[in-house]
């Protein structure tokens, strides 16, 4: 199999940037007479919020008499009614701009509205607006072409779902059949999507009202040395210690039982945990070793988040297959899908693959695909990710923690970052109990509310906030929002010891 660095000259991409270390800061691009700076991005005519709250209260009213919420209980929400949205920014109907730390669901990886995106879906629409998977049409070939000319290794062959979920669904259905193996071995502390496979492959609590026991599934506990579980002090420990606890529990559930183990390259809704050095690299020498497919999941990870286009490439590693969605057309018509390895796709080239959508590769989701493909390589938004994590955020955030006691633990990279809440830090007892909810949240509940009320939407799950802004924000905007960040910690120093 090719490394990542023998597979390098496949890629047309403008900058690969060093992977041996993550605090490596990337090169100055501002001063490479062989790599000019990218061009301004081109902007709509900039939208300007303009108060309506009567139309406001209608969609509040539609949405709670008509619209079932996800993961929610649909008598304790209150959804933000929303007018428009335009680059990191987004406006409800009384006039009030939030700038986006969250991203959507960590997807709008070049913003809002971008304008060459919004013309590549309009002018796809006026010239197919759809065609069944089956064919051969030029939006779905150009943008499977773009992907594969990005992922590492030979994952050549892209099989195009509708989002993250059906794409792991599909990765694993491709695992065991390939191995003709039933067991699946994944994560704790992971999200790997809410379809019934893939809800069983999770490893947080939102799995456990739909958890089967019975869906071939087992957990193991991954590497996280600011709360590990392997009693390690260093990243060689952790390392170590969860490569052998891994290595144990492939040994006791059956090598020839295990078709696959999937992991997020680096855990997203889960706390954004990057693994140490050698890490992957041990878990695709095991997989090796035992025959066994190893699946990376890059639904949040993916297509510029880390400041390289795939998160594998901080680590030199390529996975058998690598599921994707979210920032591959920045979230703008529903896509994802799975890049397949050469032996895999082997498998399936004289026996059909049992398996499909109806809107696999819609053209109208790879158009605006390939717009955005084109869009980050030709206005730097990857390297605008990793200039920015480690020039601006990384540092920041650093700072912050120095000033706030109610902050653990920062890490992160790229647009990819994390702060654990913590009520001391000397314990390191989170802010929150593990999955609170109501009073028990209520101090993780009191920083989020702070940081809407000055303008910052956050991204907040259990004792965590999350740094994930659009890949092509500016500096300046960066910079807006983490002062707001700074004064809503005050509200989560106020729950410390």
């Amino acid at each position: 199999m090719l490394s990542n660095r023998q597979h390098i000259v496949k890629r047309s991409i403008a900058r690969h940037l060093p992977v041996d270390n993550l605090s490596r800061k990337p090169p100055d691009l501002t001063h490479d007479a062989d790599f000019p700076p990218p061009p301004p991005m081109p902007t709509l005519a900039r939208m300007t919020p303009q108060p309506n709250p009567e139309a406001g209260a209608a969609v509040k009213a539609a949405d709670r008499d008509h619209v079932f919420h996800s993961w929610s209980a649909q008598e304790l929400i209150d959804p933000l009614a929303v007018a428009g949205a335009e680059g990191s920014y987004f406006w409800d109907y009384d006039g009030r701009r939030y700038l986006d730390f969250s991203s959507g669901l960590v997807y709008t990886n070049v913003g809002y509205q971008h304008p060459k995106i919004v013309a590549a879906i309009q002018e796809q629409a006026a010239k197919m607006t759809t065609f069944a998977p089956a064919f051969a049409i030029e939006a779905r070939s150009e943008a499977a072409r773009l992907i594969a000319e990005r992922t590492p290794g030979d994952l050549d062959k892209i099989f195009f779902t509708n989002g993250g979920a059906d794409a792991v669904e599909h990765a694993i259905r491709m695992a065991r059949l390939h191995t003709g193996r039933p067991k699946v071995l994944s994560a704790y502390r992971s999200y790997h999507g809410g379809t019934q496979q893939a809800v069983n492959i999770t490893g947080d609590p939102r799995r456990w009202a739909s958890d089967s026991g019975s869906a071939g599934v087992v957990h193991f506990w991954a590497p996280y040395l600011y709360r590990s579980r392997f009693y390690a002090e260093t990243e060689e420990q952790e390392c170590a210690r969860a490569l052998e606890h891994l290595e144990t529990t492939i040994r006791f559930e059956g090598p020839s039982t295990v078709a696959a183990i999937i992991l997020e390259t680096i855990p997203g809704t889960a706390g954004i945990m990057v693994p140490p050095p050698g890490y992957l690299a041990g878990v695709r020498e095991i997989c090796d070793r035992h025959g066994i497919v190893f699946v990376l999941d890059e639904v949040m990870a993916g297509f510029g988040r880390t400041g390289e286009w795939f998160a594998a490439d901080l680590f030199d590693v390529t996975p058998d297959l690598l599921t994707f969605a979210k920032g591959v057309n920045s979230g703008y018509v529903p896509l994802g899908g799975v890049a397949i390895s050469g032996a895999i796709a082997e498998t399936f080239g004289k026996r059909p693959y049992p398996g499909g959508l109806t809107y696999s590769g819609h053209p109208l989701a790879c158009a605006a695909a390939v717009a955005t493909i084109n869009v980050m390589a030709e206005e730097g938004v990857v390297e605008n990710a990793a200039r920015l994590g480690a020039d601006v955020v990384g540092p920041e955030l650093r700072a912050l923690a120095e000033r706030h006691p109610s902050v653990g633990e920062v890490r992160g990279t790229g647009m990819f970052w994390a702060l654990e809440l913590v009520r001391d830090r000397e314990t390191r007892e989170p802010l929150v109990p593990y999955n609170a909810a109501g009073e028990a949240n209520a101090p993780m509940a009191a920083f989020a509310a702070a940081a809407k009320k000055g303008g910052l939407w956050p991204f907040v799950n259990m004792n965590r906030t999350h740094v994930v802004p659009p890949c092509n924000i500016s500096e300046a905007e960066l910079k807006e929002g983490l002062a707001l960040l700074d004064a809503a910690l005050s509200v989560a120093d106020e729950h410390t010891r």
